[in-house]
C-alpha cells in the first residue's frame, strides 16, 4: 500500500489548504474548472466539495492545477 510522501512539497500543500479550508480553483484536463475546498486527498485522488456542498473525487491524473482563491 502506497503512503502519501509528505515530503513533496506538492502534498504539504494540499495539507495545508485542507487545513485551512481555503477555497481553490481546480483545471482538469477536460478543461472543467470546478471551484470548492478540498476535504481530503490520498495516493490516488483527491476529494473536493463544491459550494453546494456536493463532494467531488478527482483522480490526480485528470488535474492540470490547483489555485488558491485570493
Amino acid at each position: 500500500m502506497l503512503e502519501l510522501d509528505t515530503s513533496l512539497p506538492s502534498i504539504r500543500t494540499i495539507q495545508s489548504l485542507i487545513k485551512d479550508k481555503k477555497e481553490v480553483e481546480m483545471k482538469l484536463v477536460t478543461d472543467d474548472l470546478l471551484v470548492g475546498r478540498i476535504f481530503w486527498q490520498d495516493t490516488e485522488c483527491v476529494s473536493l466539495i463544491d459550494r453546494e456542498e456536493k463532494k467531488i473525487m478527482i483522480w490526480r491524473q485528470a488535474i492540470v492545477f490547483i489555485k488558491p482563491k485570493s
